[in-house]
């Protein structure tokens, strides 16, 4: 399965990138992630560049502090669920400071919330990082998820 994260704007903190760098890089022998990054530039601008970036047969999730919280273990499944259906493409939005445009969330097959709490988007992309890692090695039967 081919995973793309879209994020709105740059990571600017040094720890932000280093935490993302490293998950990153853990998942690239077992799920390859791309990673990319467009201009922060207000909600319906921003949802333009977004789905310029999602292929029409491709899966997106949309990060949504309104969506569907899940566990880690859920997400495993989910992620599951995508690899069977046949469809390769799996596309995580992430926006930025006013979230996602109505036009993304609409699209959206899966609207997940990371938390109730208020996150800065930029460490939103770190969760999801660290959540798909964790999520892989819980479909593996792997210890890291403890």
């Amino acid at each position: 399965m081919n995973v793309t994260l879209i994020a709105v704007d740059k990571l600017r903190e040094p720890y932000l990138r280093s935490g993302c760098g490293m998950y990153l890089k853990r998942l690239s022998p077992v799920l390859p992630v791309q990673v990319i990054e467009v201009k922060a530039a207000g909600a319906e601008v921003e949802a333009r560049a977004i789905l310029r970036h999602v292929a029409r047969d491709a899966v997106l999730w949309a990060l949504d502090g309104a969506g569907v919280a899940l566990s880690s273990t859920d997400l495993a499944a989910k992620l599951g669920d995508v690899a069977r259906s046949g469809r390769n493409a799996l596309v995580l939005a992430v926006g930025g400071a006013d979230g996602l445009h109505t036009s993304v969330l609409e699209r959206a097959a899966l609207r997940w919330s990371l938390s109730k709490l208020t996150l800065l988007h930029e460490m939103a992309r770190l969760i999801v990082l660290e959540q798909l890692y964790r999520a892989i090695k819980i479909s593996r039967q792997e210890p890291y998820h403890r």
